[in-house]
């Protein structure tokens, strides 16, 4: 598809506020991700917070409580310390405030890069500028019950805001129609969190930055991710091959396994997403299993793993607010995570011929609950056409009038229901209420991090 507006048109604006959060002072305009083993001399202070960091990079490629759990881990093994006696005629100093786990609901960014200058050109190709080819914002709810793991398509044509340019000379004109992942070539991480948020209509004070390098390591860390096919799976173009069936991917077969989108249901970017949802529910369950949970050289292997090869926001590499959202998402069960994907339609005309055409009804549907935390549930059978479900047929539930099955012929029927079952009552006035309902959003496509799903191969659903 040609250019809509022709980039060497772009006219500098006003300077406007730029958010806090994402505040960056001027850099090259090639920079890469800190590489692992790089750390920067500053003692030991240093050392741990940017491990601690990197439990939101984990909690950002998983989508989920991830972070919580490698945040927790190595706050947990600095210990108490020792506690010193004061000497005589010296009082003792107070204990610092314990740090509680963050207050409210909450959004992060995570923004997956393709071309990142420190990264095996020959390995990935070259390309003219760096592209945001994965874009997951997700959101965690006021009471930190669900969250909610929102995949954008890297097609999807959106507008794009003014976004002031990384060396500081100004700012990018704004567009009103191009593909999302060209933002962070207007203006860096920044841009991006600017653009989701005029999108979504949700504030954004948390970011981060990862390449295809740092999926390699990670999924290396946690010695592999299984991921299910429904049948064979091969790409000519990123070198995937798997067979049916079960397969436990780690390093280059991992990265390949999310990069191919030729290889699943119908080629496109939207196929390519709830395969890659399959990979993602299951490295959830997995950094959530025994086997990671209690093996703490495997934790720290994947939180080092992070820290090297991600760029987070000022905000999220300060060792108090990763400790507060680590602890916040320790317990969220994997039923109350969902994957969803951005809705939208590859079958639009004009200026979305060839790329996503945003479904704003059904979009404006899910972000007015996630804003307002009410939650919600996927259609059944909604995993998306890249994806299907491995659960067996619903069977049909026994009639509420036919009694149970005794093996005394003779003995009574209690016919009576429960007294559990009754609705629930108001606390106050002591009036009967219905059950909570929820609301079930038609033409969201997705699956919760408990599913149990399978990528299906190309041209086969």
């Amino acid at each position: 598809m040609s250019d809509l507006r022709d980039r060497s048109g772009r006219g500098r604006r006003a300077a406007r506020p730029v958010e806090a959060s994402f505040r960056r002072r001027p850099a090259p305009s090639t920079t890469g991700v800190a590489r692992h083993g790089r750390l920067q001399r500053g003692g030991a202070v240093r050392a741990v917070t940017k491990v601690v960091a990197a439990s939101v990079a984990v909690l950002l490629v998983s989508g989920a409580s991830v972070g919580a759990i490698a945040a927790y881990q190595v706050r947990s093994d600095l210990g108490t310390g020792v506690e010193l006696q004061a000497a005589q005629g010296e009082t003792t100093k107070p204990a610092p405030p314990s740090i509680s786990e963050y207050e409210g609901g909450f959004n992060i960014l995570v923004v997956g890069t393709d071309n990142d200058a420190d990264q095996d050109q020959g390995a990935f190709g070259t390309r003219d500028a760096t592209l945001n080819d994965v874009n997951i914002l997700l959101h965690v709810s006021a009471d930190h019950s669900n969250a909610t793991a929102v995949s954008i398509p890297r097609d999807m044509v959106v507008p794009i805001p003014s976004c002031a340019k990384e060396d500081g000379s100004g700012y990018y004109s704004a567009m009103a129609a191009r593909p999302i992942n060209e933002a962070y070539s207007y203006g860096g991480l920044s841009c991006v969190v600017s653009t989701v948020s005029s999108l979504t209509g949700l504030d954004i004070p948390f970011a981060g930055m990862i390449s295809f390098n740092g999926v390699i390591e990670m999924s290396n860390a946690i010695g592999g991710v299984p991921v299910c096919a429904a049948t064979p799976i091969t790409d000519r173009y990123t070198g995937l091959d798997i067979p049916a069936g079960e397969s436990v991917l780690s390093g280059a077969d991992a990265l390949a396994f999310l990069r191919t989108r030729h290889g699943v249901g119908d080629g496109s970017d939207l196929g390519r997403i709830s395969s890659q949802q399959v990979y993602l529910s299951s490295l959830l369950r997995t950094v959530k299993s025994a086997d990671t949970l209690s093996n703490p050289t495997k934790l720290y292997s994947l939180a080092r793993a992070a820290a090297s090869n991600m760029t987070l926001s000022d905000r999220l590499t300060k060792i108090d607010t990763m400790v507060q959202i680590g602890l916040a998402l320790r317990d969220l069960p994997l039923d109350d995570v969902n994957f969803v994907q951005y809705p939208g339609t590859t079958d639009g005309t004009g200026v979305y011929a060839g790329k996503v055409q945003p479904d704003t009804a059904v979009a404006n549907q899910l972000f007015d609950a996630i804003a307002n935390d009410v939650p919600f549930s996927i259609p059944e059978g909604s995993t998306g056409i890249g994806s299907e479900s491995t659960a067996p047929a619903a069977t049909e539930a026994p009639s509420a009038t036919t009694p149970p099955a005794t093996d005394d012929p003779s003995a009574p029927t209690d016919t009576a229901a429960p007294a559990d079952t009754a609705a629930p009552t108001d606390p106050g006035t002591g009036a009967q209420t219905s059950a909570p309902t929820t609301e079930v959003i038609e033409g969201l496509t997705g699956q919760t991090a408990a599913d149990q799903t399978c990528s299906v191969a190309f041209g086969s659903k």
